[in-house]
């Protein structure tokens, strides 16, 4: 394989107003991206609802978009390091605007399901390419103050999200489906911007291979245990032919996947930079914070609306306390990071507040006074600010620019399969648990369980008065045990980053180089 040629000789650092010019349509992207997201997360009760579909359903559609988003990631990551970084984010968003197109036009949770996996392609591309794009433009020291900017989209893409999917779902004239539809203009404004503003260094190898099988691999093995986590104790027992069968086969797929990876030219996910120290324990913190994160705030939504009876307009509002605390806390935490050149004291001091944000929602019933919520959820918010984003950092801090993509997008892969992993865990924890307390319920109020009409039980608009009442019981109070299972996972995020090295930020784009980097092309 050949060294890695630029069409263009090295020129000064890009100035604040040409950052901020090429920020302005990544963080345009993000936005819509996130946004599009988010939405659905206030609106997939009456979704579920309305499409008839079970708790196992609602979970999928949110597992099958983070699994095609956790696969796709390290390869969309892959080839930023080989080819235009600048066209595989456009790529990546008319790709995710098609799968949110197609979800719109759903009739079944099935159909929905199928096109929430392929807009999490596009998704995936996003989540690498964004980090992959200002990592290149921007020196690690200087990043934190731009990672603030970072950090204040995200938090305004999830505010709006949950709040713009609230009034649509509520709007009788628009309906659930536009919840999808809504983001394909932003999208082509987003497009627009980007080829005028982003410029980026092309680094093109030759006789490149992309390792499409590696990729391949982690997602099936991903995907069969986590299959085998949604029906496991229901459809088939813990120690039973199906068990052995499934996690036997998941772990022999991840088990080939590694041996792949230690064998092929390009891995998709590289073993020499995750065996590194500082990128080894990133991965372990991004993988708990993920799965905390993802796993435990996609279940808000729906503790607000079934659990506590709120339109899905005021629970989108319920949700502002955490993404305000993502907000305050990226852009304090980036400054600060930025004028100290350490990073080890915030993403530390972040891990920690997570878990003590966790252990107040792990008592939540359907009852606690929603003041309690908020301060619990704001301290969630401040600690996933003052952690994920930085773990990403402190590894680019220790890669070259030439890795910079595979490292980034290694670390997004870990922390999207820990929210993949969660979701689903979690999901199913939760599943049983509002099942059990269900049957339990309706035998004491002599109803037969499991003997409607094949309702489902997040379509509360179909059900009499009394078995609401059972439901929202079931899921208010089965909520505070999902949350104590994120906290329990959190801990892990905490002994991974007080183990990571005390490292300063360099203050250049590429390891051990002059402040310069390659000439911009399109």
């Amino acid at each position: 394989m050949s060294a890695p040629t630029l069409d263009r000789v090295e020129q000064s650092p890009m100035t604040h107003r040409e950052i901020m010019e090429a920020l302005s349509g990544l963080l345009l992207v993000l936005f819509v991206a996130m946004a599009s997201s988010t939405i659905v997360s206030t609106a997939l009760p009456k979704i579920i609802g309305d499409l008839n579909g079970s708790q196992t359903q609602y979970t999928w559609v949110v597992t099958a978009t983070l699994l095609t988003a956790t696969a796709s990631t390290p390869i969309w990551g892959k080839l930023s390091d080989l080819y235009s970084k600048k066209l595989l984010v456009q790529l990546s968003i008319v790709l995710f605007v098609i799968g949110s197109v197609a979800a719109g036009f759903t009739q079944t949770t099935e159909q929905l399901i199928a096109a929430r996996a392929f807009q999490g392609l596009g998704m995936g591309g996003v989540q690498a390419l964004v980090q992959v794009a200002i990592a290149t433009m921007i020196p690690p020291r200087e990043r934190g103050r731009y990672n603030g900017y970072l950090g204040g989209v995200m938090a305004l893409s999830t505010v709006a999200g949950p709040l713009l999917g609230g009034l649509i779902v509520d709007t009788d004239a628009l309906g659930w489906r536009w919840c999808f539809f809504i983001g394909a203009p932003f999208a082509v404004i987003a497009l627009l911007v980007l080829q005028k503003t982003l410029h980026l260094p092309v680094i093109r190898r030759e006789n490149v291979k992309v390792d499409y099988a590696g990729a391949g691999l982690i997602a099936a093995g991903v995907s069969i245990i986590l299959i085998w986590v949604s029906f496991v104790d229901d459809s088939f027992a813990w120690l039973s032919w199906q068990t052995f069968a499934m996690v036997g086969g998941g772990l022999a797929l991840l088990g080939i996947a590694t041996w792949v990876e230690s064998r092929v030219a390009e891995p998709v996910v590289p073993l020499p930079i995750v065996r590194q120290r500082t990128t080894a324990l990133a991965i372990l913190g991004s993988l708990a914070v993920g799965m905390a994160m993802f796993g435990g705030a996609v279940f808000l939504g729906q503790y607000f609306q079934i659990g506590r009876g709120y339109s899905p307009t005021e629970a989108g509002l319920l949700m502002i306390p955490m993404m305000f605390g993502i907000l305050v806390s990226s852009t304090i935490a980036g400054k600060a990071m930025t004028k100290s050149g350490k990073i080890k004291p915030y993403v530390v001091a972040g891990t920690i507040i997570l878990v003590i944000g966790f252990a107040g929602l792990s008592v939540l019933d359907h009852d606690t006074p929603l003041w309690y919520i908020g301060s619990a959820m704001a301290l969630v918010g401040v600690g996933v600010g003052m952690s994920m984003q930085n773990l990403v950092l402190a590894v680019q801090n220790t890669v070259s620019l030439k890795d910079i993509g595979a490292a980034s997008s290694t670390v997004a892969f870990f922390r999207s399969l820990g929210g993949t992993i969660g979701v689903s865990v979690l999901g199913a924890v939760l599943a049983r648990r509002v099942t059990d307390s269900i049957n339990e319920q309706l035998t004491a109020m002599g109803v037969p369980a499991g003997g409607g009409s094949g309702t489902s039980s997040l379509n509360l608009s179909s059900l009499p008065e009394s078995i609401q009442h059972v439901v929202r019981s079931a899921y208010g109070d089965a909520t505070g045990h999902i949350f104590l299972i994120s906290m329990g996972v959190a801990v892990i995020g905490v002994v991974a980053a007080v183990a990571m090295k005390p490292a300063k930020l360099r203050s250049t784009v590429d390891v051990g180089t002059p402040a310069k980097v390659p000439a911009a092309t399109k």
